[in-house]
């Protein structure tokens, strides 16, 4: 553990958190329309209720704040450029997606986006775990959602070529 002051730790906690939630904003703006439009697809029937993403992503994007935090602690960003920034380069592909998904309808678009998310996020996963393994650790769930989303992207986007391209 770093000798950072719990006030400094304190405080690059809430940037991290802001930097993560900012990302998650970002797609928000793009998925204003997302429940009406989500309900009207055709879905499979393993396919959640589109109530299950917001607590969900939410989770997430907590636990991705805490391991960039984990991994900024232990020497800053100039320490851990590499990791840091993988990680801000995920979080901006990660709010892409929404916007190809729901705001421009690009189905085949937002597949390629989340396959590329997929392998950003497991390389995010491997730096932050050679810097602090319980950083790596939280991003688990992460790369599991994004799994599950990348196979429920693919399945919806081929259930509805007409509106999904």
């Amino acid at each position: 553990m770093t000798s950072l002051s719990k006030q400094k730790q304190f405080f690059g906690l809430v940037v991290w958190l802001v930097i993560s939630f900012a990302a998650s904003a970002i797609g928000a703006v793009a998925s204003i329309q997302a429940r009406s439009f989500y309900a009207d697809l055709s879905q499979p029937t393993w396919a959640p209720p589109g109530s299950v993403f917001g607590p969900v992503w939410t989770t997430l994007y907590a636990l991705m704040a805490i391991a960039a935090w984990l991994v900024w602690r232990e020497g800053g960003f100039r320490k851990h450029r590499t990791a840091l920034l993988l990680f801000l380069v995920q979080l901006a592909v990660n709010a892409l997606w929404s916007w190809l998904f729901f705001a421009w309808h690009l189905g085949a678009y937002a597949f390629i986006d989340i396959i590329v998310l997929w392998f950003l996020i497991v390389a995010t996963i491997v730096t932050f775990w050679r810097v602090q393994p319980w950083a790596g650790a939280l991003l688990i769930p992460y790369v599991l959602w994004v799994s599950f989303a990348a196979f429920l992207n693919y399945t919806v986007w081929q259930l509805n070529p007409q509106i999904l391209g």
